[in-house]
């Protein structure tokens, strides 16, 4: 059975810096690509950043370009989200969620786990 565990999250202030973890257990890491979404009170989950399976391919969304790193470890089945510049509007749970590697993907239903989230709040 696939589990994701997801970490680090908490309050911030705005200008401030986290780092989300994502540990992996129950499938063979290294052939799944990640990715991370965040849903805020209100809205739709939203698609964050992407990491293939080896980790030489990357991809975030436009709202987080130049804020947000994505890296994973496969020796460690982790996959991290370095968080830097927050702003009030990054607060949200944020998820990590696993798809068989293909393509780097986007959407919500090309991922085949999901972890059950981290809160992060970021204060003005």
């Amino acid at each position: 059975q696939a589990q994701l565990v997801e970490s680090g999250g908490g309050l911030v202030q705005a200008g401030g810096s986290l780092r989300l973890s994502c540990a992996a257990s129950g499938l063979t890491f290294s052939n799944y690509d990640m990715g991370w979404f965040r849903q805020a009170p209100g809205k739709e989950r939203e698609f964050v950043a992407a990491i293939n399976w080896r980790g030489g391919n990357t991809y975030g969304a436009d709202s987080v370009k130049g804020r947000f790193t994505v890296s994973r470890d496969n020796a460690k089945n982790t996959v991290y989200l370095q968080m830097n510049s927050l702003k009030p509007e990054d607060t949200a749970v944020y998820y990590c969620a696993a798809k068989r590697s293909l393509a780097l993907a986007t959407k919500i239903e090309e991922y085949d786990y999901w972890g059950q989230g981290t809160q992060v709040t970021v204060s003005v």
